[in-house]
Parts: C-alpha cells; sequence; structure tokens
C-alpha cells in the first residue's frame, strides 16, 4: 500500500512539472478540484471503486489535484503473493511429512525389530511344543491302561494339566494367524457337532442338548473351531455335577448355554486380567481378540442358574 501512496505522489510531481509522457500508463488519471474551505490532511490516501485516490495541494487557495490509480495492477499482486505464499507452505508441508515419516521410521524401527522378534519366537516356541506335548499324551494313555495308575488323582491332574497346555497351544497358533486371516463360508454347526463329540466322552456325567442344523457365516474356520472350542471347554470344566449344556440358534445367534454356578463379574470376563474359577483368564481374552478380528459379537448373560455365551454373527 506504501508504494502504491507514493505511486501516485510521483504522477503528481509529473503532472505539476507538466510531463507528458506516458510512462504512468493508462491506469492513471487526474483532475483539479476546489475543495473551498474543506480542510484535507496532506497523508490523505483512500482506495475505492476499483481506484486509489489521493488529493495533493496546489499552489494557489482551495485548488486540488485529485489523482487517481486502478487497482488492477494491486489486486494482481496480491493474487500473485498468495499463490507464491500457497505453494511455499505446500512445499514446506511436503519437506516436514517427508521428515516427519523418516522419524518416525527410524523410531519406530527398534520397536518393529523387537515385534518381530517377539512374533518369531512364539512361532519357535508353539513349533517346538508340538513335540513334548504329543509324547506326554501318548504316555498318559498308556499309563490309563494300567490298573494301578488308572484312577490315580496326581495323573488325573497331570492329566488336566497337559490338556491346558494343548489348548493354550491351540489358542496360541490361531491367534498369531490374526493378521493374515483368509474368511471363507463356514457352518458352525457341523463345527459344533465335531466339538461336542469330542468333549462328551470326557464329560459323560453331563447332558448335552444341541439344536443346530445349518447356520452358515463368513469366517476363518480353524479361528471360529477354536472360539467354540474354549466356550464349550468352559461350559464343561465350570458346571455343575450331572449338569446340562445346551448349545441352539436364534436367528443369526449362536447360544451356548451351561447349568454351572454363573459368573460373578460377567461383564469382565474378557478382560486379560480377569480370572476366576481357577482358570487363567487367556481363554476368553482369546476368544474375545479372534471374534473381533472376524467381526463377531460375543456376549455373555449369568446367574445362579448358569450362564449364556452368545455369538452374534452379522
Amino acid at each position: 500500500m506504501k508504494a502504491e501512496h507514493f505511486s501516485l505522489i510521483e504522477y503528481a510531481r509529473h503532472i505539476k512539472m507538466n510531463d507528458t509522457s506516458e510512462t504512468f500508463g493508462d491506469d492513471f488519471h487526474y483532475q483539479y478540484v476546489n475543495k473551498g474551505e474543506e480542510h484535507i490532511n496532506i497523508s490523505n490516501f483512500t482506495m475505492s471503486n476499483g481506484e486509489f485516490m489521493k488529493y495533493i495541494p496546489m499552489g494557489y487557495q482551495e485548488m486540488y489535484l485529485q489523482v487517481f490509480k486502478s487497482t488492477k495492477s494491486f489486486e494482481n499482486k496480491v493474487a500473485h503473493l498468495k499463490e507464491r505464499i500457497i505453494i511455499i507452505q505446500m512445499l514446506l508441508l511436503l519437506i516436514f511429512a517427508f521428515l516427519s515419516y523418516l522419524l518416525a521410521r527410524n523410531a519406530l524401527k527398534p520397536l518393529q525389530e523387537s515385534i518381530e522378534t517377539l512374533d518369531k519366537f512364539a512361532k519357535d516356541l508353539i513349533h517346538d511344543l508340538n513335540t513334548p506335548v504329543t509324547a506326554m499324551k501318548l504316555n498318559i494313555k498308556l499309563l490309563e491302561k494300567q490298573e494301578l495308575a488308572k484312577d490315580s488323582k496326581p495323573l488325573i491332574r497331570l492329566k488336566k494339566s497337559i490338556e491346558t497346555i494343548s489348548e493354550l497351544r491351540e489358542n496360541l497358533t490361531v491367534l498369531l494367524e490374526k493378521k493374515t486371516f483368509q474368511v471363507t463360508s463356514v457352518n458352525v454347526c457341523e463345527i459344533v457337532k465335531d466339538i461336542t463329540e469330542l468333549h462328551q466322552p470326557n464329560y459323560p456325567e453331563l447332558h448335552f442338548y444341541t439344536t443346530c442344523s445349518s447356520l452358515h457365516v463368513t469366517a476363518h474356520k480353524n479361528a471360529l473351531k477354536q472360539v467354540l472350542h474354549n466356550l464349550i471347554s468352559n461350559a464343561c470344566k465350570y458346571n455343575k455335577a450331572n449338569g446340562s449344556i445346551k448349545i441352539y440358534t436364534q436367528d443369526r445367534v449362536l447360544c451356548i448355554e451351561d447349568s454351572g454356578v454363573g459368573i460373578k463379574e460377567p461383564e469382565l470376563i474378557f478382560d486379560r486380567e480377569y480370572s476366576a474359577q481357577n482358570s487363567s483368564g487367556l481363554g476368553l481374552d482369546i476368544v474375545k481378540r479372534l471374534c473381533d478380528a472376524m467381526n463377531i459379537k460375543v456376549e455373555v448373560t449369568s446367574d445362579e442358574r448358569g450362564s449364556c455365551f452368545k455369538l452374534i454373527f452379522k
């Protein structure tokens, strides 16, 4: 604005010197006006109707030289300046984004390496557990054939411990595959039937009632199998003597209901830190993780008559 003000003063100076050159171009023009007794400040400078305007006092009283300049060139300069500022800001933003990316990558690299190391360790551990767990299961079966050790309480406890280790190994195996899940169409009722037939011989005192013929969902078969295995296994472990397990469907909801003692804090049961009835708490935490990965909603209700787990498929 200061430059525009000075350009008007320079233009007025040329007019007073009777300079008829066309140096200033068509953006400038002038006129003489009589302002009478009106006082005009010598620093006057205004902008209106697309023009800058200034009054220059003449050598004789009450006469002023009124000079004008179009604001078009000024507006073009401002627009050009705005474009340059925007371009510079965009370039700075890209530079800062690139630098941030480099810094973040370098900062996260040790963390990524640690995660990869832990992931590899977990896979190696699970792989190495296969041999001793299989060997222990075979030896337990051999011991059960011997009359002296058949009803041995230490042997029964050892068998349950081996089953727990085996379940944890299966859970971790499926959980490590969560990132690479490929879902397909799965018949839930067929998996329920296989798992129920697996548990019935181990719990002959329990009564199983299954009402499930066909429920096709989109899921990862092994992960869904592990979820159902954990839920049905818990329903068996924490049931009452001569209790019952009911597995049935309601539209696209699978219900697993037991007649156990119930859960004191069902809203906390999927927390990793929560454990009750001598359980590790890992099984249901893994159930929740796998269900979330497959977009399956899991709910639980419980009272003194038992608990009911619901898998809600979309």
